[in-house]
């Protein structure tokens, strides 16, 4: 009727909605900046642009168009409960900020918006998730575990000391160091988290062991010198102090330097244990001040000199290791042979230990991933959504339930109509129903969503979901990645090695890419024939993604905002494969033609979504591991799958998912645990310019190691990242009590002569100390055990190995280490002995 093509339409608009710039015009003594003002400020404008003159009657947008204000497609919807609808957001943090306090403002305006009424209708923001109630959850588990690990502190302390004046210098560095530890990480820039908490936890038994073994020392020293002049009570302590100090700044020196290599893990191990080893370091080395330092001054004011004395328990312990040690030194074979049949034993636990990247820790929510067939409408997807919440909001110990259906391609994460990510947030453990937990509850949740046809479910955890994805691509503990060029091909071996997987013992939540399945409505170009009509490929694309899909021609600002301003057919023109077909088209000859004249338009299949990582196409096929270790079963499926899938040429596995974490932080720590034990190695070697007394000590770690593995095997906790800290962790208390014992018998050989009664005495005189520092290590970390809240299941199998460790190195350190010094000393093993420290 007004002979205009959509091309047309397009153009005026983006040539009708400008601003301008004239430069400047001088005006007497001013000047005036020029300026053309040409943009939309509403519908009237648009609607008023003209298209072209027909007859001297100007052709307007009003003319051949509705103008209209619309939203976006919809691409998603947020389902609450299963049955009401809403509009969901999240709030994005960035990087390095503090969650606890980011999370405490926006419930602030978030408040103050719903108090005056700022959205219309009566609606109200409520969250669904908020993480800063896990963070306040696992802050109050370690300072729970803190407190009780101090509480069993100052009893062993009371115990063994059985002096309260006493008790009270070694009190006082338990107090004073963390607050030293607090202050220096605020310096650092270190928050109070989770991990760095949990240092401070794990750091309460050995902090103390400085101011131990000093104020033990300086007790002794004193004993029976009641009524002494202040001179010589001070000479007395500056003495014995003397004699002590080298091996405590050498034994806790130790102990920092074990940590030193965890400063060098990376990803996420990284993240979540440099926080924990720094607090450590930071608190033994504030420790170590203050038990030097500080521990003598209290001694002077506090300790009067008055005899020393024992209580019956810890007598009967002394005389009951005396008269061992005496049996065991004449008598060496059986011990020894005892010692050495153990650690053959536990090696051969190690095989049946298991490993893993991370235990999980139960964040208090699930998230569950439901992708269903790739051709879904939106609305379909969202009534069989809406019926797979009402089934999740059934499980009992559920608070509610929020699902995201889809998502539109601006934020981070899109996701198409066919899949959904519910939150289920659990009730508190003191409200969850009897018999039920967050374990119990995904696998029900998990049973009733197996109900639902042609669907795969994948159970996480919002954070751990988050990470994993983020991290390696995928939210799996395990993912298989395919790479190739074929699409066919990917799929068919992708095939071969879901059924293998599907087959491993502990598969869980097997989920596979969906490569076909997707329907499009293809528009084939037939080249000859917009030849003969002279139309490029151009043109006949323009159309079809300005009239079927919606074109922007220009953006209208209304402030600071601005809206797309799309060219688009009204939906009775596109509705249907005839509809498209006849839409016209104008050639350069001003012929006029029909859609379904220049191309071929039928429905195909095609590939829901073709994914590619560094470049080349990938397929994979992911699954979760239930009641079984990760190590053991990707090793029994990488055997099968290399056994049973013959790759074509071109085509390449990746092992992904958690493993890949946990293979990542295997390398890395399988360089950073023999560089402790060389460091280790060293420093002993430089304390007492002895290369068999290196030796020695290093003896004792196979021992505290068996321990460790005997603790794991019995507890059913895997070879993990927390549990090789553990080892770390408990080879530095071990070396300790090595030191400070075989530091009192050179000690006493070099004032005595004679090495048999040197031997004998130096045990003895740190029989009490060496008891205090492995129980008081011990004891701080059983609260670890019994904790329930979240975070303790990172730090649970570092004290398991911890504890069990010291369980069995202690005995060996006062039994088997003396016997082995005896040997040495007899047979002159490792070669001559080396000329003895002048420091002792």
């Amino acid at each position: 009727h007004y002979d205009l093509s959509l091309a047309e339409v397009y153009t005026a608009l983006a040539r009708n909605n400008a601003n301008s710039g004239g430069g400047k015009l001088p005006h007497y003594e001013e000047q005036y900046l020029i300026r053309g003002v040409g943009l939309f400020k509403d519908v009237d404008d648009i609607e008023s642009v003209v298209l072209k003159e027909l007859d001297g009657t100007p052709v307007h947008i009003h003319d051949i168009a509705r103008v209209q204000i619309g939203t976006a497609v919809r691409s998603g919807a947020v389902i609450k409960d299963g049955t009401t609808e809403s509009v969901g957001g999240i709030v994005m943090m960035f990087r390095g900020g503090n969650a606890k306090k980011i999370v405490t403002e926006i419930k602030r305006r978030v408040e103050e918006i719903n108090q005056q009424g700022l959205i219309p209708g009566g609606l109200k923001i409520v969250p669904f998730y908020d993480r800063s109630e896990l963070v306040d959850a696992a802050v109050g588990t370690v300072t729970k575990v803190l407190m009780e690990g101090s509480l069993l502190v100052i009893l062993v302390l009371f115990f063994f000391l059985g002096d309260f004046r006493s008790s009270l210098a070694v009190i006082a560095t338990l107090v004073l160091t963390p607050l030293m530890t607090f202050i220096a990480m605020n310096q650092l820039g270190i928050s109070a988290n989770l991990m760095s908490l949990g240092g401070l936890a794990i750091a309460i038994g050995m902090m103390v062991d400085g101011s131990v073994v000093v104020v033990e020392h300086v007790f002794a020293r004193l004993s029976g010198k009641l009524g002494a002049p202040n001179s010589v009570r001070g000479d007395t302590i500056f003495r014995a102090v003397k004699e002590v100090a080298t091996p405590v700044v050498f034994g806790v020196g130790i102990i920092c330097l074990v940590f030193l290599p965890l400063m060098t893990l990376q990803g996420i191990e990284g993240k979540l244990f440099s926080p924990l080893a720094y607090t450590i370091a930071i608190a033994l080395f504030a420790s170590l001040v203050i038990s030097l330092i500080l521990s003598p001054v209290l001694c002077s004011f506090i300790l009067d000199g008055r005899e020393e004395k024992e209580n019956a328990l810890l007598r009967k312990l002394r005389i009951g290791y005396e008269n061992t040690l005496q049996k065991t030194l004449s008598e060496p074979r059986p011990i020894m042979l005892a010692a050495g049949l153990s650690i053959v034993a536990t090696l051969g636990l190690l095989p049946f230990l298991g490993s893993t990247f991370m235990p999980e820790m139960k964040e208090g929510s699930l998230v569950t991933g439901i992708i269903r067939p790739p051709n879904m409408s939106l609305a379909e997807s969202l009534k069989l959504e809406t019926e797979a919440m009402r089934l999740v909001k059934e499980v009992p110990g559920i608070a509610h339930v929020v699902s995201q259906l889809g998502r539109s391609e601006n934020p981070t994460d899109p996701q198409p109509e066919n899949e959904s990510s519910p939150i289920a947030s659990l009730v508190p453990k003191d409200r969850m129903p009897e018999g039920w937990d967050q374990i119990s509850i995904a696998e029900k949740i998990r049973e009733k969503l197996a109900t639902l046809p042609g669907v795969q479910i994948v159970i996480s955890q919002p954070i751990a979901a988050r990470v994993a994805e983020m991290v390696t691509g995928v939210r799996s503990d395990i993912a298989i990645k395919i790479f190739g060029d074929d699409i066919e091909t990917l799929r068919e071996l992708g095939s071969q090695v879901l059924k293998i997987v599907g087959e491993v013992e502990g598969a869980s939540d097997i989920r596979m890419e969906r490569l076909s399945g997707q329907q499009y409505l293809t528009l084939e170009i037939n080249r000859n024939t917009i030849a003969r009509y002279g139309i490029n490929v151009t043109d006949v694309n323009d159309v079809i993604e300005t009239a079927i899909g919606g074109r922007t021609a220009t953006d209208v600002y209304e402030g600071e905002r601005r809206f797309p301003l799309q060219v688009r057919y009204p939906l009775r023109f596109r509705d249907s494969l005839a509809t498209i077909e006849d839409i016209l088209l104008e050639s350069p000859n001003g012929a006029i033609v029909r859609l379904g004249d220049l191309a071929d338009i039928k429905v195909v299949d095609g590939p829901a979504q073709i994914s590619r990582e560094m470049g080349k196409r990938r397929f994979v096929i992911g699954a979760n591991v239930k009641d079984r270790d990760l190590g053991g079963f990707v090793s029994e499926l990488q055997r099968r799958v290399a056994n049973e899938v013959t790759l074509p040429e071109g085509y390449y596995l990746k092992w992904g998912g958690q493993f890949e974490n946990m293979e990542r932080a295997s390398a890395r720590l399988s360089i950073i645990i023999p560089l402790t034990i060389l460091a280790i190695f060293v420093v002993l070697f430089i304390l007492f310019d002895s290369l068999k007394m290196a030796i020695l000590i290093i003896l004792i770690l196979p021992f505290a190691s068996m321990g460790g593995v005997i603790s794991l095997f019995i507890s059913g906790e895997y070879l993990s990242v927390p549990a090789s800290v553990g080892f770390i962790t408990l080879w530095g208390i071990a070396v300790l009590n090595g030191v400070v014992l075989i530091s009192s018998i050179r000690a006493q050989h070099v004032s005595r002569g004679d090495f048999k009664s040197a031997l004998k005495l130096g045990c003895i005189q740190r029989f009490r100390p060496v008891m205090m520092t492995a129980t008081i290590a011990m004891l701080s970390l059983i609260p670890f055990l019994f904790a329930t809240g979240p975070g303790s299941e990172v730090q649970r199998p570092l004290a398991i190995v911890v504890i069990g460790g010291l369980f069995t190195s202690t005995p060996m350190t006062l039994i088997v280490l003396p016997i082995i010094y005896q040997w040495i000393e007899k047979t002159h093993a490792f070669g001559e002995i080396i000329k003895e420290s002048r420091r002792f």
